[in-house]
């Protein structure tokens, strides 16, 4: 079907699929044809490399070619007066990049990809550069300038990015001259240590972004002392250990993502959000949620709704014997948490004194970048295979994402460890990023239609979970809602948007019922900001009753700046809506919930690869 959905959802899932591809694998160790022009005899001083170099940088078709291609097949449309003007400023530069050739001069370039000295010291290999960043202006002014609908112009650009991207002169020995110094160091020992690496990848099915030998869950992450005190066929529970004398009476239960693991929330204690919080003086519990395998494959969104978040409340308020608990979702925890409350809620129950929700859509109008994977044809495709039953592979949710920053999670490691055959440096928060999870099929499915394609959850009675109507308004209690500023995955504004959705019918003449904080970085690094580090920056609107902001652009124009982490924002809020103080229980469980294992479980430890 040839549409700009079709196409260029077509194409995105295509070009990753090469990950798997052992022979497009080794194809990288060489030199192609592409906006960087013949480079590869460039690189070896080759004067037909050079003069092929120059005849590409001054020919637009060559670069033209492709994205034409695409958008004749595609079915956009691009103006003969726009294509016109593109092509002269293009011609322009050329020839001004030529003359810079022909006169001997170095041609500069800003691009931290090729910040190293080896770029500019041979006049070729700076050409190539000046060559493939102009081609490349050039593919993406193409792209941006097309007659097409919002969404699939966002979807084209998205994929002549991925290309732009993938044939970068970086990317290739051939064409790369800090791999070629290596290999000359090291008496080709580089090369060598490449190709060993990347056969290593090869069997693991996904690129090294860690030296992952220096980590492992239950020693060196995920190490906040706790106790496994519950578990069903979807997941265990942590009762983490008080570290101070008093806590809080109302507990604290995390509900963290399922596409993820909950350690990203319990790295190491230097930055573990949850040895943060227990230090507070809060009595912590966290879902694990299971790693799900073919036993699994029919488990719904209900499931994960009633079995899972809802469940764990029960367990947690029985354990500590208080009606209510504060809650705390954490990306797609987040709308679970959501969910199951408003399910309670329609049940007549309240057992929430507080919800946080950290980057969580409810409102699924913006969801950033991912917006280009998701469409009718796509997520027909997931249910047709998916619907009835199977599994989401964890391996394809992973290479989504990277796909999403790849010259950050994907290009730089083809260089790093495969072109200059380097060990990737320990860095616990990718060891964690690499640590995949699958789905169920049918869950997975669900998620996508009603959340990312209709945007039904924050629609009253829209959908239906756990056989009751969902109303997100019928949430009583206050939020502190946290978003992250260069979050790519959920725009912070779109994080801002369940303010409108909960606590809807408090009037302007009460309190602030719901409470938003904006951090600096993005979706994880955002999150995972140490108190005690000092790190970044986060704004809050104090605005309360009738000058409360009504918009995320009101928000911020009303908003100041702190430094430092605003973790220490969120435990006041906590303590707030914590309780009395009381004194710290020494033995964990109770008698019906007897301890199971120490934390962080086995649950935890199984991976999808």
């Amino acid at each position: 079907m040839n549409t700009p959905e079709a196409f260029s959802q077509m194409l995105v899932p295509n070009w990753m699929s090469q990950f798997s591809d052992p022979a497009a694998w080794q194809a990288w160790m060489t030199a192609p044809m592409g906006l960087g022009g013949a480079a590869g005899g460039a690189a070896a001083g080759a004067t037909d490399g050079a003069a092929a170099a120059a005849a590409n940088a001054a020919n637009p078709a060559a670069a033209m070619a492709p994205v034409m291609r695409m958008l004749g097949e595609a079915g956009a449309m691009l103006s003969p007066a726009k294509l016109d003007a593109l092509r002269n400023d293009y011609l322009q530069k050329a020839a001004r990049l030529w003359q810079e050739l022909m006169t001997g001069q170095i041609p500069a370039f800003r691009d931290r990809r090729f910040a190293a000295a080896e770029w500019s010291a041979n006049p070729m290999s700076a050409f190539s550069v000046a060559s493939y960043l102009l081609n490349s202006e050039f593919l993406l002014a193409m792209a941006d300038a097309i007659e097409a609908p919002a969404r699939e112009k966002q979807k084209i650009r998205f994929a002549v990015q991925q290309i732009v991207d993938a044939v970068s002169p970086a990317n290739f020995l051939a064409t790369n001259p800090e791999a070629q110094q290596k290999m000359i160091e090291t008496n080709g020992e580089s090369l060598s240590k490449g190709l060993q690496n990347m056969l290593s990848d090869l069997q693991k099915g996904r690129i090294s972004q860690s030296d992952e030998s220096a980590f492992e869950v239950g020693r060196n992450v995920g190490v906040t002392p706790g106790t496994v005190v519950f578990e069903n066929e979807l997941f265990q529970l942590i009762q983490y250990t008080p570290s101070s004398e008093t806590v809080h009476a109302v507990p604290l239960l995390m509900v963290p993502p399922c596409i993820n693991k909950f350690y990203i929330l319990d790295l190491q204690p230097e930055n573990s959000l949850v040895r943060y919080l227990v230090e507070q003086g809060n009595t912590v519990f966290m879902m694990s949620w299971r790693n799900a395998d073919a036993s699994m494959g029919n488990v719904t969104w209900d499931d994960y709704v009633e079995k899972g978040a809802i469940e764990a409340l029960g367990v947690v308020r029985e354990i500590s014997a208080q009606e209510k608990v504060n809650v705390f979702g954490f990306c797609v925890g987040g709308t679970i948490a959501a969910t199951a409350l408003a399910v309670l809620a329609a049940q007549g129950q309240n057992p929430a004194n507080s919800l946080s929700l950290f980057t969580t859509l409810l409102d699924f109008s913006d969801t950033g970048v991912l917006d280009v994977f998701v469409d009718e044809t796509q997520v027909m495709l997931r249910e047709q295979t998916l619907a009835r039953g199977g599994l989401m592979p964890g391996r394809d949710l992973a290479t989504t994402f990277s796909s999403l920053r790849p010259n950050d999670l994907v290009w730089n490691y083809v260089q790093q460890n495969y072109l200059k055959g380097k060990t990737p440096p320990a860095f616990d928060l990718l060891y964690w990023n690499a640590d995949s999870t699958n789905l169920p099929g049918p869950m997975y499915c669900w998620y996508l239609r009603n959340t990312y394609l209709e945007n039904k959850l924050k629609v009253p009675g829209a959908l239906t979970v756990a056989g009751v109507p969902v109303d997100l308004g019928k949430i009583d209690c206050p939020t502190f809602i946290y978003g992250s500023r260069e979050d790519h995955i959920v725009p912070w504004e779109a994080a801002f948007a369940s303010t409108t959705l909960l606590n809807p019918k408090q009037g302007k003449q009460d309190p602030q019922p719901n409470r938003f904080v904006l951090g600096a970085s993005g979706h994880i690094a955002g999150v995972i900001n140490p108190a005690s580090k000092n790190k970044r920056s986060y704004w809050v609107n104090e605005a309360t009753g009738r000058n409360r902001p009504n918009s995320a652009a009101e928000w911020m124009a009303g908003a100041t700046e702190h430094k430092g982490s605003w973790w220490p924002e969120w435990a006041r809020f906590l303590a707030q809506y914590g309780g009395e103080d009381v004194t710290a229980r020494a033995t964990p469980g109770s008698a019906r919930y007897q301890p199971i294992e120490a934390a962080p479980g086995r649950y935890v430890k199984a991976r999808a690869d």
